[in-house]
């Protein structure tokens, strides 16, 4: 049997479940918020004055494939192992370097720049510093030939390539680093709101 002091109570419950449950969709609501725009943040770059910088030296590279890059083979013969490579007899260091440096020099690092994503910029980081070891192995195989193959050394397209690969690495390493540490902050600000919303859900139980 109820009467009329239960009801009221009852009533009251109801009351202040919805005013705590008010008091957290704000709570609830800007993590969410915080979350979608820690998602945004770190999956986008901002690489400022340095896309100048990549943008030069992807231009750089195209122009390096014209111009010889050891004997009369320049780099897109190297490229696509073409006659004048084939009597160059270029080594296979030649033609990885060559392949990394437009595969990821060229392709990737404009699409890094154009699409502003954080991957892609990774991924261009990684190809041009693997490009940078096989340049490296490129001149080196040029300088040194095998016993009894007479080999012209390396071209001034095979060095100029190899500079701005070295380059290439150095910014996209130093953008992916600034977002890496824009990343941490981030998560360290999400963790201190965090701990903040459960913090003031417990005052209200309280």
């Amino acid at each position: 049997m109820t009467t009329p002091f239960d009801d009221k109570r009852h009533d009251g419950n109801r009351t202040g479940d919805n005013g705590s449950g008010s008091e957290s969709e704000p709570i609830e609501s800007y993590l969410k918020d915080f979350d979608a725009a820690e998602k945004k943040v770190a999956g986008e770059i901002d690489p400022g004055a340095r896309a100048l910088v990549v943008a030069v030296a992807v231009v750089v590279l195209l122009g390096s494939l014209t111009l010889p890059h050891s004997g009369i083979a320049n780099g897109w013969e190297v490229l696509v192992y073409g006659d004048d490579a084939r009597a160059e007899t270029i080594a296979l260091p030649s033609r990885l370097f060559v392949w990394f440096e437009v595969v990821f020099g060229v392709v990737v690092s404009m699409l890094a720049l154009v699409t502003r994503r954080w991957a892609l910029a990774w991924v261009a980081l990684a190809g041009t510093a693997v490009s940078i070891v096989f340049g490296m192995l490129a001149i080196w195989s040029r300088q040194t030939p095998a016993p009894g193959v007479e080999a012209a050394g390396p071209g001034i397209g095979l060095i100029i390539g190899w500079l701005t690969v070295i380059v290439l690495t150095f910014h996209w390493l130093k953008v992916v680093w600034s977002r890496t540490a824009l990343q941490l902050a981030a998560e360290e600000e999400r963790r201190a709101a965090a701990a903040e919303a459960e913090r003031r859900g417990d005052w209200n139980v309280g």
